[in-house]
C-alpha cells in the first residue's frame, strides 16, 4: 500500500507537469493543423528563465515563474507571425523540418549561453520539507505542484468551455472553414492560442524544473513524452492530455519504479495497443 500511494503521488505530480506543457501542443496542432516539434523549446525556454532569473538575479520562485511564462508567450507572438505563419499551408514534411530545425538552433543556443549541465533550481524554503495530510506526510514541493496543476487545469476547462474565446478556438477545431466564414477572425485566434498554448508549456518548465531537470538537450529528450500525450488524448481537445497525462506520468512511475531494468518499455507498449484500438486517440476525432 505505501509503495502503490508513492506511485500514485508522484505519478500525479509528473501528470501535472506533463499536461501543462502538453495541452498547449494538443490545442495548436488541432486548430492549425501544424506539426509542431519545436514546442518543447518553449518549456526550456521557460525553465530557463525561471532557474536564471532565481540563481544569478535573486527574484523570488513566483515572479521568476510569472516572467519566464509571460516573456515566453510573447515571444512565441513574434515567432508565429513571423515563421510559422508563412508555413501553415505547406507540407508535413516541411513542418517538421522547420520546426526540428528550431530545436537544434535552441539547443546550440542553450548550450552556448548556460553550458552543458543541467540547470539547478532552488525551491523556496516555504515548500521544502514534508506536509502532513493526515494519513502520511508527502513532499511539500509536489503536493504543491498537484495543487498548481490542477487548479490551473480546471481554469484552462472553464476558459475553453464557458468563455467565448473558448466557444469561438472549438468552432474553429471542429470546422476552420465555417467558422470564419461567421466573421471568426481565425488567424488572431491562432495567434493567441499559441501564446497561450507556448505560456503555459514554459509554466510548465519552470514548475517541474526539479522533476524535469532543464538541461539543453531537453526539448529534445522530452519530446517523444509530449507527443504520446497528445496523440493518447487526442488533437484538438481539453481533457483528453489530461486523461493521457495521468495515464502516462503515473504509469512511467509504476513502470520506473517496480521495473526500474525495463524503463519505459511497457509505456511505449501501452502506447502503441491504444493507438492500434483507438488511432485518432481516446478523445479524438476519427
Amino acid at each position: 500500500m505505501e509503495a502503490i500511494v508513492s506511485i500514485l503521488f508522484l505519478g500525479l505530480a509528473y501528470a501535472m507537469i506533463l499536461y501543462l506543457i502538453s495541452v498547449g501542443l494538443s490545442v495548436t496542432m488541432g486548430l492549425m493543423g501544424f506539426i509542431n516539434l519545436a514546442h518543447g523549446v518553449f518549456a526550456m525556454a521557460g525553465g530557463y528563465i525561471t532557474v536564471t532569473l532565481m540563481n544569478r538575479c535573486g527574484v523570488s520562485f513566483g515572479v521568476a515563474l510569472l516572467v519566464a511564462c509571460v516573456g515566453v508567450a510573447l515571444l512565441s507572438i513574434v515567432l508565429e507571425r513571423c515563421l510559422y505563419a508563412r508555413l501553415y499551408g505547406a507540407g508535413e514534411l516541411e513542418q517538421v523540418l522547420f520546426t526540428i530545425g528550431l530545436v537544434f538552433m535552441a539547443v546550440a543556443v542553450v548550450r552556448k549561453i548556460w553550458g552543458p549541465l543541467p540547470q539547478p533550481i532552488t525551491v523556496p524554503p516555504v515548500l521544502n520539507g514534508q506536509i502532513n495530510l493526515g494519513f502520511r506526510s508527502f513532499p511539500t514541493y509536489r503536493t504543491f505542484l498537484i495543487a498548481v496543476g490542477l487548479v490551473l487545469t480546471l481554469a484552462l476547462w472553464l476558459g475553453i468551455e464557458r468563455t467565448n474565446f473558448g466557444a469561438r478556438l472549438r468552432a474553429a477545431v471542429d470546422n476552420r472553414r465555417m467558422a470564419e466564414s461567421l466573421g471568426i477572425n481565425t488567424g488572431q485566434l491562432f495567434t493567441l492560442s499559441f501564446a497561450l498554448g507556448s505560456g503555459l508549456a514554459a509554466l510548465g518548465g519552470g514548475l517541474g524544473a526539479d522533476i524535469l531537470a532543464i538541461d539543453p538537450g531537453y526539448a529534445m529528450e522530452y519530446l517523444v513524452y509530449f507527443l504520446m500525450v497528445v496523440a493518447v488524448g487526442g488533437l484538438g481537445s481539453i481533457r483528453g492530455p489530461f486523461v493521457a497525462a495521468l495515464l502516462l506520468g503515473i504509469g512511467d512511475t509504476a513502470c520506473k519504479y517496480l521495473v526500474p531494468q525495463l524503463g519505459a518499455f511497457f509505456i511505449y507498449l501501452a502506447m502503441i495497443a491504444l493507438l492500434l484500438w483507438r488511432p485518432a486517440g481516446l478523445f479524438g476525432r476519427s
